[in-house]
């Protein structure tokens, strides 16, 4: 049985003080809750803030991003060993948005899991189709691609921590969600892909994520889909109850 996980990607919202009002409004709420792992991602200057906040409870704290070079001249870049000392124990990698707006690709996607899981961190990363590649019907073909490429000369005993979080992209703040069953599809097909790279025995018990617009209303029919393991939930985990009642599906 695979114990669900369910993250919030706080994208660029709260300064330190909202986080901190955060976690004093969501801990009470899930405080007896231990069906599901909680992870909650801020900003990168919102995390001492974070991991103070929800020390000696039952949610973990992991980036947004970070980097593959373990230091150098990088400017504006996040190590893993940045994240570990901050007290980290997860990392989102690849979003959609990184993808789309920061230049990242399939194969720096790679270079950061293989850092992550060489570090001891636990790395969400995200593959998931836009729109015109939906529409031309390319879903498949993209999923493989991002697999393949992300999975890359990674040993199945080093992807033991990974997680994967499919976000179909053209469901992410724009209100619509995948269906659960056509989710579950997307899901399926990572799994044969996690199969493929790293053996039957790791993917059966590789947890897979949904991305885009879950909601609580949404997150019950979505969770009770087999092949779906939690979630990455965006902007309705920035509000502690609407969190909490995602969380608690």
């Amino acid at each position: 049985m695979r114990k669900k996980l369910i993250a919030a990607n706080w994208k660029m919202y709260k300064v330190p003080d909202d986080a901190r009002d955060f976690f004093r409004n969501f801990l009470p709420l899930v405080a007896d809750h231990s069906r599901d792992e909680i992870v909650v991602c801020p900003p990168f200057v919102d995390l001492p803030a974070a991991v103070e906040s929800a020390k000696s409870s039952n949610v973990a704290i992991g980036g947004q991003d970070m980097h593959w070079e373990k230091e150098g001249a990088f400017t504006g870049e996040v190590s893993t060993a940045m994240l570990l000392a901050v007290g980290c124990t997860h990392v989102i990698i690849g979003h959609s948005e990184r993808r789309q707006y920061f230049g990242e690709t399939d194969d720096t996607v790679n270079l950061k899991l293989k850092a992550a899981l060489e570090a001891g961190l636990t790395p969400i990363v995200c593959v998931g189709e836009v729109l015109e590649e939906r529409e031309a019907g390319l879903t498949d073909d993209v999923l493989r691609r991002q697999c393949l490429r992300a999975f890359h000369a990674i040993s199945a005993k080093k992807a033991a921590k990974l997680v994967v979080a499919y976000e179909p992209v053209w469901a992410i703040g724009t209100g619509k969600t995948a269906t659960p069953q056509l989710a579950a599809d997307a899901h399926q097909l990572i799994r044969s892909e996690a199969a493929k790279a790293f053996g039957e025995k790791l993917a059966d018990s590789l947890r897979i994520l949904y991305g885009g617009s879950v909601k609580p209303e949404n997150a019950k029919a979505l969770m009770s889909e087999e092949e779906i393991d939690g979630a990455l939930v965006g902007g309705a985990s920035l509000d502690p109850k609407s969190f909490a009642a995602i969380v608690k599906y």
